[in-house]
């Protein structure tokens, strides 16, 4: 493989504006192509005194969850989908492709998805933009408590996308990179899943709350770096305007991991761009490389886990297909889906 240089990622911790109020999409997309403008100077801005400060090239910014549009608040997936979802070629697309060909850098980040093969659901979606502006990746996330993921509509899915499109890798200039969405943090699987395809760096998009304690999410940051042997670059909203919750609470928590589970940089609470460090790949490939305890990667039976998984309780595919037909839920689809899997484990003598 061609070596890599080093260079700067940065978590872009932004303020995000809620699009719940909004009565149509005209009054929406308004609100999200300020948005986009205003990280198009920011990254102009970071990129030109990130060179001068340190010398390194920023070739990696990581937005926030959901960054232009917050989550619902109880919408429908109808009304979710027609204020906050943007189009698979949208304008929206079109202008974060033109940030990241301009400033000749990568920009990950987490939007609600509209897609025309599945009309009356969306996704969630981290994306990843390359320097020619095109979009390198999409993953759709898979664990949601109250969103349509792919595995509601698994078989239809599979049939158009293929299994490729559900742990995706961007091979690029800059190292094997994947994304993951906000609490799939947690959830270790998604992550191993990834780095059995090659995935280097990981990009987490993530709105969560900001505490000074080790939160859940905040050990699963280091722990995903260590067991992966991978960099994790997670973006924090810096706050979440227009709706009823305090605006602050989602703050801080932004940061740089390295594949020792090092935090290389980190963001107070507000705007800021200060989670940013140096990658180097090439250290990385070179401890994957060497033998010993360290290199956990290497060491792993994963025909042994794979067993087990298929014996245990889960939530079912195709929850949302009616002989081949997408059907949407109202909210209590999700909980009494959740309240049915713990009652089946309760009946394995699992908890």
């Amino acid at each position: 493989m061609e070596k890599i240089n080093n260079y700067t990622a940065v978590a872009l911790q932004i303020n995000c504006n809620a699009v719940n109020h909004c009565k149509s999409r005209e009054d929406s997309s308004k609100i999200m192509m300020r948005k986009l403008n205003g990280i198009k100077d920011s990254i102009k801005l970071i990129d030109g005194f990130n060179s001068s400060f340190n010398g390194s090239k920023a070739k990696l910014f990581v937005l926030p969850e959901y960054f232009l549009t917050s989550f619902p608040l109880g919408e429908s997936i109808a009304k979710w989908r027609e204020i906050a979802a943007i189009d698979m070629d949208g304008p929206e697309y079109d202008a974060l492709g033109s940030i990241a060909e301009k400033q000749d850098c990568f920009i990950s980040g987490n939007v609600y998805e509209s897609d025309p093969n599945f009309p009356d659901l969306y996704f969630q979606t981290c994306f990843l933009i390359g320097p020619n502006g095109n979009v390198l990746l999409r993953y759709r996330r898979l664990i949601s408590l109250f969103a349509p993921s792919p595995y509601d509509v698994w078989d239809k899915y599979l049939d158009i996308y293929g299994l490729d499109s559900i742990f995706p890798i961007a091979d690029t200039e800059i190292g094997r990179l994947a994304c993951v969405a906000s609490e799939e943090i947690l959830y270790p699987e998604i992550s191993r899943c990834l780095t059995m395809r090659g995935m280097e760096l990981l990009c987490h998009s993530t709105s969560e709350v900001g505490s000074p304690m080790l939160t859940p999410k905040e050990i699963c940051r280091r722990a995903r770096a260590v067991e992966n042997m991978c960099y994790v670059v997670s973006s924090n909203t810096a706050s979440i305007k227009d709706t009823p919750l305090p605006a602050e609470a989602t703050s801080g928590m932004s940061k740089v991991v390295d594949y020792k589970g090092v935090v290389l940089a980190e963001s107070n609470p507000g705007e800021s761009y200060t989670a940013n460090a140096i990658i180097d790949i090439e250290g990385l490939r070179m401890a994957r490389r060497r033998s010993g305890m360290t290199n956990v990667l290497s060491r792993q039976p994963n025909k042994i886990y794979a067993q087990q998984y298929s014996l245990s309780t889960s939530v079912q595919p195709n929850q949302m297909l009616d002989n081949g037909e997408v059907k949407i839920p109202d909210r209590k689809f999700f909980l009494q889906r959740q309240r049915s899997v713990i009652e089946q484990l309760q009946k394995d003598g699992v908890i």
